[in-house]
């Protein structure tokens, strides 16, 4: 069973950067279904950013396409969330998650908090 644990988030002035990590462990295949998803009060649950273990099929979400960067690191079975140009509207607690079924994210980790003040 694949377990995953976020760290990174914190607070950010607008117009900053930060780096999410998300470390896996337990039974980790290459073609494992990966994601960053991201929720703030009143909102619906977004999956800005999704991509295989082994970094294929990479997408984004419009609203962090061009700033957001999903990367995995084999080495150290860590996926990152690299994200620049923070905006408030970026704020938000933000999961990654692992489908081993195709669509189906269900191994979740803990959250972590983005705050971007304005």
């Amino acid at each position: 069973q694949v377990q995953l644990v976020e760290s990174g988030g914190g607070l950010v002035q607008t117009g900053g950067s930060l780096r999410l990590s998300c470390a896996a462990s337990g039974r980790i295949f290459s073609w494992l279904n990966m994601g960053w998803f991201r929720q703030s009060p009143g909102k619906e649950r977004e999956l800005i950013a999704k991509t295989t273990w082994s970094g294929d099929n990479t997408d984004y979400a419009d609203s962090v396409k061009g700033r957001f960067t999903i990367s995995t690191d084999n080495t150290k079975n860590t996926m990152y969330l690299q994200m620049t140009s923070l905006k408030p509207e970026d704020t938000a607690v933000y999961r990654c998650a692992a489908a081993p079924r195709p669509g189906k994210y269900d191994i979740w980790g803990q959250g972590t908090q983005v705050t971007v003040s304005a």
